[in-house]
Parts: C-alpha cells; structure tokens; sequence
C-alpha cells in the first residue's frame, strides 16, 4: 500500500498515513472491506449438453451505398417488358371509375361487363403514359438543376405536353 508524506509549511516531516484516508487522527479506523466467498468458474464457460444446437448469430445483409441500389433497379425495369403496376388493383380501379361514369338517364347505375383483353390494353396505355410523364418530368427537374423530381415538375410537363399531354 503507497503510504504519503505530509509536510507542513516549514518542512519538517509529519506522521505518515495511507494515501486517500481523509479522515482526522482522532476518528476511528475504516474496516477494511468483507471478502466474501464467490464461486469460480475457472475462466471456463459453462458447459452444454451435447445435443445442444449450436448457437448461430443472424447474418448480417450486405449494405450498400446510397444510389447503388436505385440504378440497379433503373436497369432491371429498363431491361423488362413486363407491366410494373399489379393487374387486380388496376382492374379494380378501371371497375371502380367506369361505374362513377356510367349513368342512365333516370338515375339508375348499371354495371359494365370488361373482358381482360381491354383491361391489359388500359393497363399498357396507362403505364406507356406514365414513364413518358416521368420522363419529362425528369427533364424539368434536370433543367431546374436538380435530380429529385417533384410535383411542380410534373405540372409543368403536363402543361408543356398541351391537351394531348394529359391537361384537360
């Protein structure tokens, strides 16, 4: 245990006490702490039974940098002809706003019938309209000098498209 010495102004030696003990000499002595009994393990860990599974962490995905992932995608839809929007919302949705249009003249609805042939003819001219749309919207928003599309830049490519384009 370091022991300290302590000096007083003019130099002499005082008595010397354990470092850290800051109590007066006339206090009583601290006890020194209790050791009580702890069960080693040896460093060891503790055994498994043997026909224990053998503990597997999860693997961790790969992380990529921001971007890389996006052009990917760009390519692969770029590459492929198939139809990007699902086929029984869409029809639900053709459904949905031909039911709204049609009208008899004494209030009556009356419910059309589609064969799948003009629901996929809809679907195809749909999303023809829509990579056109962005495309020119992507154009807008390059000519502003940026690269995140935003409605604005689609407004302004359907007004410059004229009736034709998608403005009424």
């Amino acid at each position: 245990m370091a022991q300290s010495v302590q000096r007083t102004t003019t130099g002499n030696k005082r008595k010397a006490r354990p470092s850290g003990d800051s109590e007066p000499s006339g206090s009583p002595a601290k006890r020194p702490k209790s050791h009580t009994a702890r069960k080693s393990t040896g460093g060891k860990p503790p055994r498994r039974p043997p026909n224990a599974a053998p503990e597997v962490e999860p693997k961790k995905g790969r992380r990529y940098r921001p971007g890389t992932v996006a052009l990917r995608e760009i390519r692969k839809y770029q590459k492929s002809t198939d139809l990007l929007l699902r086929k029984l919302p869409f029809s639900r949705l053709v459904r949905e706003i031909a039911l709204d249009m049609t009208t008899t003249t004494n209030g009556e609805m009356y419910e059309l019938r589609w064969q799948s042939s003009a629901i996929q003819a809809l679907q195809e001219a749909t999303e023809a309209f829509l990579v056109h749309l962005f495309e020119d919207a992507n154009l807008c928003a390059l000519h502003a000098k940026r690269v995140t599309i935003m409605q604005r830049d689609i407004q302004l490519a359907r007004r410059i498209r004229g009736p034709w384009g998608g403005v009424s």
